[in-house]
């Protein structure tokens, strides 16, 4: 199934802009999501084809909603993609046990992104 429209959660303004505009310079359509229970919401109402999820957030952190996301029916096919600064390998297998495809450190390399979320599509 080809990568359209993808959520990109995080709490940090600048990185969302980033982001997004990186995804939208590629033809991708782009949603955000500025905390955990956000991106719970929106993963059901905008039923995206990929989530790029941050962990550090106040509220519900990354971990706990790619958990909600990944465990729920209506949306545990969506697959979703850690970036985030949490760079020790515990982080990254803990956020693959949370139900996480992928996991990325940030600076997340934008080809490198681009080339993943490619590899899903």
């Amino acid at each position: 199934m080809p990568i359209k429209k993808i959520l990109v959660v995080d709490d940090s303004p600048t990185e969302r802009l980033a982001l997004s505009e990186l995804l939208i310079k590629h033809g991708y359509q782009v949603v955000t999501a500025e905390s955990g229970e956000e991106a719970v919401i929106k993963s059901k109402s905008e039923t995206p084809d990929l989530i790029l999820m941050d962990v550090v957030m106040p509220g519900m952190n990354g971990y706990q909603a790619t958990r909600t996301i990944s465990r729920d029916e209506a949306t545990r096919a969506i697959p979703i993609i850690m970036c985030t600064s949490k760079g020790l390998e515990t982080d990254r297998i803990w956020g693959m046990r949370q139900g996480a495809y992928d996991y990325l450190v940030k600076p997340v390399d934008h080809a490198e992104l681009l080339g993943r979320i490619q590899a899903l599509g």
